[in-house]
């Protein structure tokens, strides 16, 4: 196994530039969740020249590829990648910016992509030697609310899988380290709507309408007590507003505003409370002061909790590669979501971060941002421990 091993190291570093190369077409060319299709045909086709079996979706850009051994009855082994973009104008200014206006790669999934290309093109190359079954998934609708996870695991992407590893672009540490965390890393993500309905009057004469946006206001100071006042300071919540529109002029008092937001956990039972709360604090306002509202609140992505045996294999693998030192106990979750989270409910697996941060290349802006970019030599460092982690599982007794 350890000269398989070489052998694969040795197929990535003769692939990595193509592998950059990749990327940056996939930077370049940025689709929004459910529009992945020039993502999807470049993936597609990469895949089907390496030799994988691959299965496409009517009703999805997603993919399912296969990497067979002649050997029946082994384990498989699932690496995931996500593809979609972000509603964001890129400042960045590299040559291989965004040419689309108004999207760009703002979290790093052309990099989670273009790795696990690469991992896939070096391990068919030993298609032959493998002592199991290897798959990737790559996913479309990531940063939709939904989650393409869901959409790719009602199409068999868990089918006879032992096994499931994945990667995200981490700013917040230098190219060539990874952070780790044993069991809960990610938040859950829901989302909520809530829509405030009052009475129009001019403005000269508010006492003969119901003011919408004040009631409105008061409820987001509610809303903000119910973290501050009615959950345990120790268990983590965040309730936040992201966008509130309301009113048609200066001199109308409003009679309906639409509020939308999202709830980020890391206890479930604390999860299931929150809507209780929040439309206990909404019922009781607009009871007061004479409006009405309706409140849709969506539950999204569960908690990612890590299986401790992966984080092992993880941390093993990565020793080998960058050495202890560059292995990070991350320690702490974090309040962000990530629908890898629906696959760890169904089979065993880890995710971890990977480094990209370099200053000179700019490279250290956080996610989410219009300057954010992957440093491309994370990109080896990442297809080499997926790939090792593959195989201490499909090599395994």
């Amino acid at each position: 196994m350890k000269d398989l091993k070489q052998k694969i190291f040795s197929q990535i570093d003769s692939i990595n530039e193509k592998v950059v190369t990749i990327r940056h077409d996939l930077h370049a060319h940025p689709e929004l969740s459910g529009h992945e299709e020039h993502t999807k045909y470049l993936v597609k086709g990469i895949l089907e020249a390496s030799g994988y079996e691959v299965k496409e979706f009517d009703t999805h850009y997603g993919l399912i590829a296969d990497l067979n051994s002649k050997t029946i009855n082994k384990k498989r082994v699932a690496i995931r990648a996500d593809m979609d973009a972000l509603p964001i104008e890129e400042h960045t200014k590299v040559p291989y910016a965004s040419r689309v206006a108004g999207v760009m790669h703002a979290c790093g999934h052309d990099s989670h992509t273009a790795i696990a290309l690469g991992c896939a093109i070096a391990l068919a190359e030993f298609k032959e030697e493998l002592p199991g079954n290897v798959r990737f998934i790559f996913q479309p609708s990531e940063e939709s609310k939904e989650g393409g996870s869901t959409q790719m695991i009602a199409g068999g992407a868990l089918k006879n899988v032992d096994a499931i590893f994945g990667l995200h672009a981490y700013p917040y540490l230098s190219t060539g380290q990874i952070g780790y965390k044993y069991g809960v890393m990610m938040a859950s993500a829901d989302v909520f709507n809530i829509e405030i309905f009052g009475k129009a009057s001019h403005g000269a004469r508010p006492h003969e309408g119901v003011d919408a946006i004040l009631v409105t206001s008061m409820i987001v100071n509610s809303l903000n007590h119910i973290v501050s006042r009615r959950i345990d300071p120790l268990h983590p919540a965040v309730i936040s507003l992201g966008t509130i529109n309301g009113g048609s002029a200066p001199n109308i008092i409003c009679d309906h505003v639409m509020l939308k937001g999202t709830v980020r956990t890391l206890n479930e039972k604390i999860r299931k409370k929150i809507p209780q709360m929040m439309e206990e604090s909404i019922k009781g306002i607009t009871k007061s002061m004479g409006a009405l509202f309706n409140f849709d609140y969506e539950f999204g992505q569960p908690e990612l909790v890590n299986n401790d045996e992966m984080v092992d294999i993880i941390i093993k693998v990565a020793k080998e590669i960058i050495g202890e030192k560059n292995c990070i106990d991350l320690k702490e979750p974090v309040m962000g979501g990530e629908d890898f989270s629906e696959y760890l409910q169904l089979v065993p697996g880890a995710f971890f971060r990977l480094g990209t941060c370099n200053d000179i290349k700019k490279t250290c802006v956080s996610q989410h941002n219009s300057r954010f970019n992957v440093d491309d030599d994370a990109l080896q460092t990442g297809m080499k421990i997926l790939t090792a982690a593959a195989l201490e599982i499909i090599g395994g007794k």
